[in-house]
């Protein structure tokens, strides 16, 4: 595991229709980290996430993802350090069966025979997903939470060291999202988890990094970021539940004096 995964230097990004996605954006992400990228619409999430396996390439500044540049000549090598889940699993299973879903990404890398199918069971394991009874299966016909179980055992078929996750709770059940959560909490990968869902960030993440109009506003500890509720709401982002519930920590309770 590289000690540094993920460096990222005064990075700028346009689109096309002059939208300013990404502003001079500096970040470093630490090996086996997990990480929240927090943020309302607009503020660049998601045109970094793009950025971090090479689906955008930098127009200005500098990424480096391991040992590897983000530039044209090392998208297969970056595309095989990280792994992107994308918001919607329906982007991302396309085959008739879950077999053949988790099984395309390692045979793209020239992954093939026993090594193919070990990895692959390996990866159904780690999230849950009994192979003999899921394999045949339609990805169609499953459930929310199957789907997300079995578009994250695609991505670690293929090994990487980085997962990043695009608003990994979304469309879930509140049974399905703490499964989720669990799962994610037992993956030994470095994770940087894009999300609206602050109570994961609490939850998953020890750092979370607030994003406003293409720039990093708020680096921190987890608690520390997101119990500043001020901040939260001028960045239009939600107290998660737990700091919103009056004294929800028993500590933060005021005291009764009794004797009156």
């Amino acid at each position: 595991m590289h000690h540094n995964p993920i460096d990222i230097e005064n990075l700028f990004y346009t689109y096309p229709d002059g939208t300013e996605a990404l502003k001079g954006l500096n970040l470093s992400i630490r090996a086996t980290e997990r990480v929240a990228l927090v943020g309302a619409n607009g503020s660049g999430k998601s045109t970094l996430l793009q950025h971090l396996n090479g689906i955008l390439l930098p127009q200005q500044g500098t990424i480096k993802i391991g040992q590897y540049s983000v530039q044209s000549e090392y998208l297969k090598d970056i595309r095989n350090f990280v792994g992107l889940v994308f918001q919607n699993p329906d982007d991302q299973l396309f085959m008739p069966t879950v077999w053949e879903d988790i099984t395309f990404g390692p045979m793209n890398q020239g992954i093939k025979g026993e090594e193919l199918a070990h990895r692959c069971y390996h990866a159904m394991y780690a999230v849950g997903i009994e192979p003999e009874v899921y394999r045949h299966r339609n990805s169609n016909n499953l459930s929310g939470g199957e789907k997300k179980r079995v578009a994250i055992a695609g991505v670690l078929a293929m090994q990487p060291q980085v997962l990043v996750f695009d608003e990994p709770t979304a469309q879930l059940d509140p049974r399905s999202r703490r499964q989720l959560i669990q799962l994610m909490q037992t993956l030994p990968q470095t994770q940087v988890i894009a999300t609206h869902d602050l109570d994961l960030a609490l939850d998953l993440c020890d750092r979370t990094i607030i994003l406003s109009r293409g720039q990093v506003v708020k680096d921190g500890p987890t608690e520390q970021v997101l119990s500043n509720i001020e901040f939260l709401e001028q960045h239009y982002l939600e107290t998660p539940l737990c700091y919103s519930r009056p004294y929800c920590l028993v500590q933060d309770a005021p005291l009764v004096n009794l004797h009156h």
